[in-house]
């Protein structure tokens, strides 16, 4: 009894992650609510960083691709899809991170840089809503 309903359990979430669920209505933002702290000052500062569009932070460059929030209903949860590059004047870009990061939990995907730490706080809407459905996991 146990193994068949293990079983039912299993072929299930397999189901749900090859075909996603109904899913709840999520919010996708329009800009993301970043920290960045300096490790040699220990200044911390707070910024924004819109969608799709280039921002420095010191020596680094971040584009945001994309940022989600769950509904208001669900456990609280923002994530963005970063891209985060060191560019130095007169030299070549150097990636450095490509992902999401994670609100709740900065340290599950974080940026390893010997001067720099970037994380993600919220994900906002500064224009109207787009509703979108996110998948369940």
């Amino acid at each position: 009894m146990v193994r068949s309903s293990l079983f039912i359990a299993g072929v299930a979430a397999v189901v749900m992650i090859f075909f996603g669920g109904a899913g709840a209505l999520g919010f996708v933002g329009d800009t993301v609510l970043l920290q960045g702290m300096d490790k040699v000052t220990a200044r911390v500062w707070s910024f924004e960083a819109p969608v799709d569009r280039a921002i420095r932070f010191g020596t680094l460059q971040i584009i945001v691709r994309k940022c989600e929030r769950t509904p208001p209903e669900e456990p609280p949860e923002s994530v963005a899809f970063l891209e985060i590059y060191e560019a130095k004047a007169g030299e070549d870009r150097l990636d450095l991170f490509h992902g999401w990061m994670f609100a709740s939990s900065p340290s599950l995907n974080g940026l390893e840089h010997p001067v720099y730490d970037v994380w993600v706080l919220d994900c906002k809407l500064k224009s109207p809503p787009k509703l979108e459905r996110t998948r369940e996991p």
